[in-house]
């Protein structure tokens, strides 16, 4: 699995003007087919009238999937355009559908590419752009006596906190960032003296910011 990536954080839309055509463009995360089809259709659904729904998309670890339509544009000026702004972003299992609707004037092969690409490029915008950083999940139970320490040293390590459960024992559940699950089972150990139940509970993406 990657440690990284970015993707999209959720849908979202934008519109610009062009020439007197309006192109609305649309993003969206998707982890297979299945979902990038299913938001094209939502699109398609709220746009019935448009002239075209222009789509593409890039799925997969090492973007195995690429797919584009130029849904009725001359071929290479809408579809393509659209798969090489995702490239070029260097999105992973993400999809964007482009709508126009024809203003009465002809952008010529070359116009089409700079509008679908602008299309795309704010409809992503929109949606945001999100890393995808690979966590290992833990659950680490421990003895009251030591609650109020670990949760000082909680709030000051790169660990995210997802939940404490408060019973015979503490139990907290963490997400600790690539290299730093090592870290998180010796502090456990050291505070505690080797008392802290500690368990790795597999590994997930948690989404983060891009850096400032």
């Amino acid at each position: 699995m990657l440690q990284e990536y970015l993707t999209v954080q959720g849908s979202g839309s934008d519109v610009v003007i062009i020439r007197r055509s309006r192109f609305i463009g649309a993003a969206a995360p998707c982890k297979d087919e299945a979902e990038a089809l299913a938001f094209l259709e939502k699109v398609r659904d709220e746009h019935k009238q448009a002239t075209h729904n222009v789509y593409a998309y890039q799925i997969g670890e090492h973007n195995q999937i690429q797919r584009f339509n130029d849904d009725g544009e001359p071929s290479g000026t809408a579809g393509m355009p659209v798969l090489e702004v995702i490239k070029n972003m260097n999105l992973k299992n993400t999809i964007v559908v482009v709508t126009r609707y024809f203003g009465g004037t002809k952008l010529g092969a070359g116009g089409l590419v700079r509008a679908y690409t602008e299309g795309a490029k704010i409809g992503i915008l929109a949606a945001g752009i999100v890393r995808k950083v690979l966590h290992t999940r833990y659950t680490a139970t421990v003895d009251y006596t030591f609650a109020g320490k670990l949760e000082n040293v909680i709030m000051e390590s790169p660990w995210l906190l997802e939940k404490t459960d408060y019973g015979a024992a503490v139990t907290f559940q963490l997400l600790a960032p690539p290299n730093e699950g090592p870290h998180l089972e010796e502090t456990f150990t050291e505070i505690t003296s080797g008392q802290a139940l500690i368990e790795k509970q597999g590994q997930g993406y948690v989404s983060l910011p891009l850096p400032s």
